[in-house]
């Protein structure tokens, strides 16, 4: 990579959404001149990025995510943050700008009553699952039910974080955290998740210590119940180190869990309802097929259809790509099993990698054997979230808008092909206009 456009790249990431966009301008120059290239467009999509706006692993914002998904070569690029839309007017112009087609989602947790005895997609937590809104747009409307449903999310997740490290903050004494000083100037709007709060308390353990490496491994081992040489290895390997202080810190039986509580999570009724007010397409988020409440997935979809649920969304990475024979075979099973009840159901569904965690791929491997035989849905389900944003803005036709629901009533696989194909073609407003006439 070229000095030139390695600074450039850093700046896209900044924290001021002016020096993004200038940068953006600066990168696309050196396109025009012949300096960075780009690739044809692959029949590949990730419609599941993190960015800095919940956390990505890499720092990356959403310019960055539409250049870097540019240069790829991605044919369709989505971005996924949790509890926010903090990102999703810049993804869209950027995505404008650069001629990549782009979604945006917004993914939360919500109580589902009929099966508040069963953990679904939430670890030991019962009724709680992973929930998302896919083909985000506009924002809510000022003073709607929608805006404060949204909102009281972006709250709830505060108060929850401050509860927690109040709690790790006594556990972890001397090494404890100011929530506004530590925390928040970690993302670029404030929304804080646990992830921000490990490197956190990462970086104000090497900052009290003084950097000492010895020390620094010394606390963490007492801390963590591990030796100090287990400790050295694993603050060596961030991803790891992380992983074990989330789960001694913050997940269940964690010196900092906090309980979910009535009223913690949103019901997926008015988590249904805020999406609608968006304009966005209700959707589930499949973890693996193995808890009580996703074990049976043609029960579990026709349930959360019957609450106006009407996509689907996989991290097929963490499905297929695992070391152990045994329960590979068990997760590739249930895998098909969930993408088959798809079909059955007439649900796009959608894929990608997360990008919160160091080491994720950027784009999933469709081409894997133990994937490919859903490259098709998956492309299929990310062009008709693409065709829904694309019409939505520019033809206020969105996939469950009054106007989509009189022209295809409950004919989902008709809507499902229509929306398919607008994705795929659609470019420009002169292309809508011509997908507008042939629906």
């Amino acid at each position: 990579m070229a000095e030139g456009e390695k600074a450039l790249l850093e700046r896209l990431d900044s924290f001021d959404a002016g020096t993004r966009r200038q940068a953006l301008r600066d990168i696309l120059g050196m396109v025009e001149s012949g300096g960075i290239s780009i690739p044809p467009v692959k029949a590949e999509s990730n419609l599941h990025y993190h960015t800095f706006f919940s956390f990505n692993a890499n720092g990356w914002s959403p310019s960055r995510i539409a250049w870097e998904s540019l240069k790829y070569g991605l044919e369709i690029s989505g971005i996924v943050d949790f509890d926010v839309l903090d990102g999703m007017d810049e993804f869209l112009d950027v995505g404008e700008l650069l001629g990549l087609k782009t979604t945006v989602g917004l993914e939360t947790r919500v109580f589902i009553n009929e099966l508040s005895d069963k953990v679904i997609s939430s670890p030991n937590e019962p009724g709680v699952a992973y929930f998302m809104a896919s083909g985000c747009y506009r924002h809510p409307k000022p003073g709607s039910r929608a805006e404060q449903i949204l909102l009281s999310m972006r709250n709830t997740a505060r108060d929850r974080n401050l509860a927690m490290v109040e709690r790790i903050n006594a556990y972890l004494n001397p090494i404890t955290l100011s929530y506004d000083a530590d925390v928040t100037p970690l993302t670029p709007a404030g929304n804080a998740t646990e992830r921000h709060l490990l490197l956190a308390y990462d970086l104000k353990a090497k900052s009290v210590l003084g950097g000492d490496a010895a020390k620094v491994a010394a606390f963490w081992a007492v801390k963590l119940g591990i030796t100090p040489d287990e400790a050295s290895a694993l603050i060596a390997d961030t991803p790891k180190f992380h992983d074990k202080m989330r789960a001694k810190l913050m997940k269940y039986g964690g010196v900092g869990y906090i309980a979910p509580e009535s009223g913690s999570f949103p019901a997926i009724e008015d988590a249904v309802r805020m999406i609608h007010g968006m304009g966005a397409i209700p959707t589930a988020t499949w973890l693996d097929g193995t808890n009580p409440g996703e074990e049976d997935a043609m029960a579990y979809l026709e349930l959360l259809i019957s609450k106006g649920v009407r996509a689907a969304n996989i991290i097929p990475d963490r499905n297929w790509n695992i070391k152990d024979p045994e329960q590979k075979a068990i997760k590739t099973r249930k895998l098909k099993e969930f993408i088959e009840a798809c079909r059955h159901f007439n649900m796009p569904v959608i894929a990608g990698t997360e990008m919160n965690k160091a080491g994720l791929p950027f784009v999933d491997n469709f081409s894997a054997p133990e994937l490919a035989p859903y490259a098709d849905d998956f492309m299929t389900g990310a062009r008709c979230i693409y065709g829904h944003t694309a019409l939505a803005r520019y033809a206020s036709f969105g996939y469950l808008s009054e106007e989509s629901m009189a022209a295809f009533g409950e004919d989902w696989k008709a809507r499902n092909s229509f929306f398919a194909k607008a994705g795929a073609a659609l470019q420009t407003e002169a292309s809508i206009a011509q997908i507008m006439k042939e629906k």
